[in-house]
C-alpha cells in the first residue's frame, strides 16, 4: 500500500503532505484534539509514509535497518486547537539528514495543508540492533530523506558534504 500526497490548495513548497484522521475518540473533554494525539498523528503520517516506500518493521530487529532507530527529541508547539473529528494532514520534510541521526519537522493542519494547527520536530538517531550504538543511515534512505529536506536545509547539507 502506498500512500498518495493530498492535493493541497497551494502545493507544498517543500515536503509532503500526507493525510491523517482524527477520530472522535482524540478529543479531550472540552471537544479539542488532546494534546499527546499531535506528535502521534504526525509518527503515523510518518510511518505510512516511509511503509509506502517499502520501510517496515515486522518485529525483528536484527532485519529492520534503518527502521531500527530511537527518538533523541521531540517538539511541538500548538497553534490552534483541532476541535471536531475529520480529515486532516501532516506537512512532513527533512530538517536535517546527519550521518546516523535525521531531524525531520512536522506541521499537523487542515487537509488542503492551509491551516496550521501544531508543528515541530522529531530528532531520530539509527542505532545497530546488536550495540544499540548509533549507525549510518542506509544510502537508499539517505536519498528519500535528501529528497525531502526543506530547502535551506538542502543548500546547507551539499555544503557540509
Amino acid at each position: 500500500m502506498t500512500v498518495e500526497p493530498l492535493q493541497a490548495a497551494a502545493p507544498v513548497p517543500y515536503g509532503q503532505l500526507v493525510p491523517v484522521t482524527v477520530h472522535f475518540d482524540d478529543l479531550d473533554a472540552l471537544g479539542m484534539l488532546h494534546n499527546s494525539r499531535y506528535p502521534l498523528l504526525a509518527e503515523r503520517a510518518w510511518a505510512e509514509y516511509w511503509h509506502g516506500l517499502g520501510f517496515g518493521f515486522d518485529g525483528d530487529w536484527a532485519t529492520a535497518g534503518d527502521m531500527c532507530n530511537v527518538i533523541k527529541e521531540m517538539k511541538v508547539s500548538y497553534e490552534r486547537p483541532v476541535t471536531r473529528a475529520g480529515h486532516y494532514a501532516a506537512h512532513l520534510w527533512v530538517e536535517r539528514l546527519g550521518r546516523t541521526s535525521l531531524t525531520y519537522g512536522f506541521r499537523l493542519c487542515s487537509a488542503d495543508g492551509t491551516e496550521t494547527h501544531a508543528q515541530g520536530h522529531r530528532v531520530l538517531v539509527r542505532v545497530d540492533p546488536q550495540t544499540l550504538r548509533p549507525t549510518p543511515w542506509s544510502d537508499r534512505a539517505r536519498t528519500i530523506a535528501a529528497d525531502l529536506l526543506r530547502p535551506e536545509q538542502a543548500d546547507d547539507e551539499v555544503a557540509a558534504a
